[in-house]
């Protein structure tokens, strides 16, 4: 049966592929439709963010990573949780929205609604690829590119990214019921992001703060990226199976959310 369902969901992806894409393309073209500079502000933005964080920050914070082997140290830091993290927020904050913004693709009986969460995840990894990429570019300039161990990124990655979609499905749903649901989050990501070793590392906490940073699950993710990118060291997959699983789970229980009351859903909208 699962096996079935399974079938019948990626045939009705591979079916939509062409407008999955287009959609993509659109927003990203919508979106600097009306300026001189066009899709260049995509880069300059970034840009200036990765300069300012790899190289003021790393001059004037070096002290934080006594250790980092490279003076760019904190700064690579900065940018292995920032923009991890920034992909992160920028997913789920779409997928919470996604059901109130298409309302009428959804109230079409035709139209595969698994797509639109497909959509947002495409949207925001192609904003992330862009950032992602000058970053990488830094680090091969300045000789502060990781190496083989770059590629322990990847798994981590397809968590976050599974972990992402579980969450923001979940409140996706929720949000079509109960409209504060968004507003409450925005609030919660705020504490969530001080709550995760981004611009702090975890050994200058004290110990009873340093469990509790356990119970985060992004925390065991942001340790491996800066692991990997400033220490060149391969993340401790052993450390990962909290989270991974906590995002299967998500993943499960925000499709048999959505399946269960997609039908009201229709009608709230």
């Amino acid at each position: 049966m699962l096996q079935t369902k399974t079938h019948t969901l990626l045939r009705s992806l591979w079916h939509y592929r062409g407008f999955m894409v287009g959609s993509v393309k659109r927003e990203f073209q919508a979106r600097y439709r009306n300026s001189m500079l066009g899709a260049a502000w995509m880069v300059l933005n970034p840009l200036a963010m990765i300069v300012v964080y790899t190289v003021i920050f790393s001059q004037l914070m070096h002290a934080r990573l006594p250790n980092a082997s490279s003076q760019f140290g904190y700064g690579i830091y900065l940018c292995a949780g920032l923009l991890t993290w920034g992909f992160f927020t920028d997913t789920v904050s779409r997928l919470q929205n996604v059901f109130l913004e298409n309302g009428n693709l959804i109230k079409k009986l035709n139209f595969p609604r698994i797509c639109l969460p497909v959509i947002t995840v495409m949207n925001a990894g192609l904003n992330f690829s862009i950032i992602f990429g000058l970053f990488l570019g830094f680090l091969l300039i300045s000789g502060n590119f990781p190496g083989w161990v770059f590629f322990g990124m990847l798994p981590l990655l397809l968590i976050q990214v599974l972990f992402s979609i579980g969450l923001g499905i979940v409140l996706g749903v929720l949000n079509v019921f109960f409209r504060d649901i968004g507003q409450l989050f925005g609030i919660v990501l705020q504490f969530w992001f001080w709550f995760t070793p981004i611009v702090y590392t975890v050994s200058t906490l004290p110990e009873r703060v340093q469990v509790l940073l356990k119970f985060n699950p992004m925390t065991a993710l942001m340790v491996a990226y800066q692991g990997i990118f400033v220490s060149g060291v391969w993340p401790q997959w052993s450390a990962l199976w909290a989270v991974t699983l906590l995002s299967i789970a998500l993943c499960v229980f925000g499709m048999l959310l959505f399946r269960r009351h997609a039908g009201e859903m229709v009608d709230e909208l």
